[in-house]
């Protein structure tokens, strides 16, 4: 059992693992509330690995606002306003107005690019964290002795994962079975690609029975990014890091698509960045264990692209930080607290997230001409009609929108 440390006038150290979104969030709110904070980062510097677009919704807007990078994170949007969705043997693609799409989802949306979001939060802060790059933890003890896989061994009074989908401190705390995943039947991949294959303002997808594949850029990029997904009723015993046999799968899924899904296909062999996971749903029901938290993806991914994970990140972060502050470093009732502040959110989004995942890609002909069908409606209604009918429905497209947070004042 831990100690009872007298937390009234306690100057606590605080470890978070992961420098992505959340990381770097929770460290800004917790150096303001006057905690003592170091970051560790597997990279060897901050990520630059040809990530996917993100999108944040209202909340995490505000937060947002409230750190000072708002206009920043608002002057690096993608500024993809137009959808072209070409069904699978169709040569006339179907036109969508995006911007009235998001209008529908959400009062106030920003989609950015995942490594730029990270660096506007890492600068909000970083002048007053310490940064460990290129390294690790490797242990941590009940006490908050921390060993990493470089640096000397230090203590921590509290440690928290920060670090994905695939944490290493979620391992290392809560055991290697610890909590139950639920694949969501899908997969999901990104590559960076030649600029010259998109167009400015436009994403281009090819929708067939089970797959689609996709390519955008953005302003602020030198590439563009091809994306795809596909059904599978079955998770294939691939390792996540394992990218020579991604790759290859996907070669076999999108074969004969059509002839510009071949020519992102081709950029496989030397695109510089790749990503590839199952898309699955972590479905622990406590996010904390002695000294450790889990925060973001660690703790509650809903599931990638299919749950606005990014968004429920960064409230995450703010609530877990002012929770702690609330509770004057008492980090069991700080860490409960949190847990009942986050759970509303986070079971709205699992269940979000399994819907979104069956429909996003769908298994049949007819369902992907429904899905192209209801995208132009909303695209061709006016803007008020489609919000409206939104609103009615805070647990569907409103719910990111629709989440409420509580307000943690700054000594």
């Amino acid at each position: 059992m831990l100690g009872s440390p007298n937390f009234k006038e306690v100057d606590m150290r605080i470890l978070i693992s992961g420098a992505s979104i959340s990381g770097p969030v929770l460290a800004y709110w917790l150096t303001r509330h006057g905690f003592d904070v170091t970051i560790v980062e597997r990279a060897t510097q901050l990520r630059k690995t040809g990530g996917h677009a993100v999108d944040l919704f209202r909340p995490a807007m505000e937060i947002s606002a409230k750190m000072g990078v708002l206009p920043q994170i608002e002057a690096l949007a993608t500024g993809t306003n137009e959808l072209s969705m070409y069904r699978e043997g169709v040569k006339r693609p179907a036109r969508v107005d995006l911007s009235k799409v998001f209008g529908a989802s959400s009062d106030r949306h920003v989609e950015i690019m995942r490594d730029d979001l990270s660096e506007a939060y890492y600068r909000a802060g970083c002048d007053d964290v310490e940064y460990l790059f290129g390294d690790s933890i490797t242990s941590i003890s009940v006490d908050g002795d921390v060993t990493f896989e470089h640096n000397e061994p230090r203590s921590f009074d509290v440690v928290i994962g920060a670090d994905g989908l695939h944490s290493n401190v979620h391992r290392l705390a809560f055991g290697e079975d610890a909590g139950r995943t639920r694949f969501l039947g899908g997969y999901l991949a990104v590559e960076s690609v030649p600029k010259s294959l998109a167009r400015n303002g436009e994403m281009a997808v090819h929708m067939g029975a089970g797959r689609m594949a996709g390519i955008y850029t953005a302003h602020p990029l030198d590439d563009a990014r091809a994306l795809f997904m596909f059904r599978s009723k079955e998770e294939f015993q691939i390792h996540y890091r394992d990218a020579l046999g991604q790759k290859e799968l996907l070669r076999r899924r999108f074969a004969g698509m059509d002839a510009a899904v071949d020519c992102w296909v081709a950029e496989l062999d030397h695109t510089p960045t790749f990503y590839f996971d199952s898309i699955i749903q972590l479905e622990l029901n406590t996010w904390s264990r002695g000294r450790v938290a889990l925060v973001g993806d660690a703790g509650y991914c809903p599931g990638p692209a299919v749950g606005g994970s990014t968004s429920l990140a960064v409230i995450g972060a703010y609530v877990l930080a002012g929770e702690l502050a609330q509770a004057k470093g008492d980090y069991p009732h700080a860490f409960a607290s949190y847990e009942k502040a986050m759970a509303d959110a986070v079971r709205h989004s699992r269940a979000f997230a399994r819907t979104a995942a069956k429909s996003i890609v769908p298994t049949s002909r007819a369902g992907v001409w429904g899905l192209t069908r209801a995208a132009q409606l909303i695209s061709m209604l006016p803007a008020g009609v489609s919000r409206a009918i939104a609103k009615m429905n805070t647990n569907g497209a409103r719910l990111y929108d629709s989440m409420e947070y509580k307000e943690y004042a700054v000594v």
